[in-house]
């Protein structure tokens, strides 16, 4: 069985809106159904596998919690969802989100910025955020800061090619910041997933670098999405 035949994921997320302890906060959900998997950095449902849906939430800032997983399932229990998924988390504004478009490839961007910086970091004693929400040092004014990047193809991916998806997706986030005149290469919650049909006979399609048919595709719709949001994210 050819690749491209295989059923594609939902290309767009929908945007969706909830009301939590007094706040109005949005979600963006991919209804993926079955024949679909994903590679992720997700809280919720991440690495390699089936999956059915994706949930990019929105959360207020200064996140309390500490069971993000166990809050994304509950929300995607309310919106009727089963099966495996995986699910993201953003002190963004969700309903500000972007996308990018090409050849048969979506990406789409939440952006944050306030917790900016560079991934080769000196060490220091200060707590590093891990969580969306977290202000960069204890007790400095919430600004949000986690990029999440969903990225959709019509054709299925091998394993080494989904890992090496996730990976120019990346590539291209950094080089998008860096052309909206950003000194950073992203925010320490960036999360990313990929998603794509589960491959027939023929494994998938073996590579997916950004000098590769599928890559670029990939590389070019993430630098289009998080360039877009970088320009307009606090």
């Amino acid at each position: 069985m050819s690749s491209v035949r295989l059923r594609p994921p939902a290309r767009r997320g929908e945007l969706r809106d909830r009301h939590e302890d007094g706040h109005r906060l949005h979600h963006l959900l991919w209804r993926l159904g079955p024949g679909v998997r994903v590679c992720s950095s997700a809280v919720l449902g991440g690495g390699i596998g089936p999956r059915a849906w994706i949930l990019n939430a929105q959360v207020p800032g200064g996140y309390p919690r500490l069971d993000p997983d166990r809050h994304l399932a509950e929300i995607a229990a309310a919106e009727g969802l089963t099966g495996p998924g995986a699910g993201l988390m953003t002190a963004a504004d969700v309903a500000a989100y972007t996308t990018g478009h090409d050849g048969g490839v979506t990406a789409t961007v939440t952006a944050g910025l306030g917790v900016r910086g560079w991934a080769a970091a000196p060490d220091t004693a200060t707590r590093a955020p891990h969580r969306p929400g977290d202000a960069e040092v204890p007790g400095s004014p919430y600004r949000p800061g986690t990029i999440n990047i969903v990225v959709t193809l019509p054709v299925a991916l091998s394993d080494a090619a989904l890992v090496n998806a996730v990976a120019t997706a990346t590539e291209a986030k950094v080089q998008a910041l860096l052309d909206a005149g950003l000194d950073c290469s992203g925010t320490p919650t960036d999360a990313v997933c990929v998603a794509a049909p589960e491959p027939g006979h023929d494994g998938g399609e073996p590579f997916a670098g950004p000098r590769s048919t599928w890559g670029a595709r990939i590389a070019r719709a993430v630098h289009t999405a998080v360039l877009a949001g970088a320009r307009t994210a606090p």
